[in-house]
């Protein structure tokens, strides 16, 4: 179990599984983690400097040994952004060797820490409100409504064979909004839609698949790179029919009604965003040229100047 005094600061948890063909000790993964991945994703997301930085906790592993091979999990708490986590994570994954035996490591699961306390707190609301018997004074009604508020969107459902987080009108509804991830359910559902479901990962789920072959797609995504990254894969494997976009740099689940409202409501086909693709890409294509100029100007200009 994580200490959750120790992991106060922490945002998400990663956890993966590795696998060695040989006898190790806990010493041994741990250094197989730090070597491997260093330099691999640059210096501002080296292991030993977020540990140091404190942008990542202390790595814990357990370890078994049985019949000459050895298993066991890896536990990385981090404070990083969604993405960066999501990297770190896919970095883990590449350890291929512990001391002089081959490795193979597995992420299980990202786990959303500040999701987990949410929970936590809506169903200790929950619990004050049952067993709360007083007359409550006008002044605290906007609170209580608050909470029971908060209550009812707590009674997320689960769709599907995977258990995916969504709202209670998928069937019934002939649009459904695709997001990420729960916490991002649970803020539409705050702001009334009823037909959303997440994918809960990185790779798109079978049940999402076959919605989209009966349904009206909108994919309503977070405005990082993570977001693009999603936006492709779904373009290649399901069908849907609009993309809606949480503003630059913004996630869904931190947007409020108002924003939501505007972003579904300035969706766009996905054939226009195809379309569009080709000019994008040509205008990124000229502002890189633009910079190696400038780039290319300072440089001469640095080599003019005299000694």
């Amino acid at each position: 179990m994580v200490n959750r005094n120790e992991f106060s600061t922490t945002k998400y948890i990663i956890k993966a599984k590795i696998e060695v063909d040989g006898v190790v000790e806990k010493p041994d993964v741990v250094g197989a983690i730090f070597g491997q991945t260093e330099g691999l994703l640059g210096s501002e997301l080296d292991l030993r400097e977020l540990q140091r930085t404190g942008r990542i906790g202390r790595i814990k592993v357990t370890i078994e040994s049985h019949g000459g091979k050895s298993t066991g999990t890896v536990i990385i708490p981090s404070s990083l952004d969604k993405v960066e986590t999501a990297m770190l994570a896919a970095a883990v994954e590449s350890v291929d060797r512990v001391g002089p035996c081959t490795a193979h490591a597995t992420l299980e699961i990202i786990e959303d820490v500040r999701e987990v306390k949410r929970r936590r707190i809506v169903q200790r609301a929950a619990d004050i409100i049952r067993k709360w018997s007083e007359e409550v004074s006008p002044e605290s009604q906007q609170l209580t409504d608050e909470v029971l508020d908060a209550v009812r969107v707590a009674e997320i459902t689960k769709y599907g064979p995977e258990e995916l987080p969504a709202g209670p009108a998928i069937d019934s509804s002939d649009d459904i909004i695709i997001v990420e991830g729960r916490a991002d359910v649970l803020n539409l559902l705050r702001c009334g839609y009823k037909n959303v479901i997440a994918m809960e990962g990185t790779s798109i789920p079978k049940t999402i698949i076959d919605l989209s072959k009966k349904k009206t797609i909108t994919a309503f995504l977070d405005g990082d790179r993570g977001g693009d990254l999603i936006l492709k894969e779904l373009q290649q494997v399901a069908d849907i029919d609009y993309v809606a976009r949480a503003p630059p740099g913004r996630e869904v689940e931190e947007l409020t009604q108002k924003e939501v409202v505007k972003a579904l409501r300035n969706r766009l086909p996905v054939e226009q965003l195809e379309a569009e693709e080709p000019k994008k890409k040509e205008k990124e294509k000229e502002k890189r040229k633009e910079q190696e100029k400038e780039e290319k100007k300072e440089r001469e200009w640095e080599e003019k100047k005299p000694k």
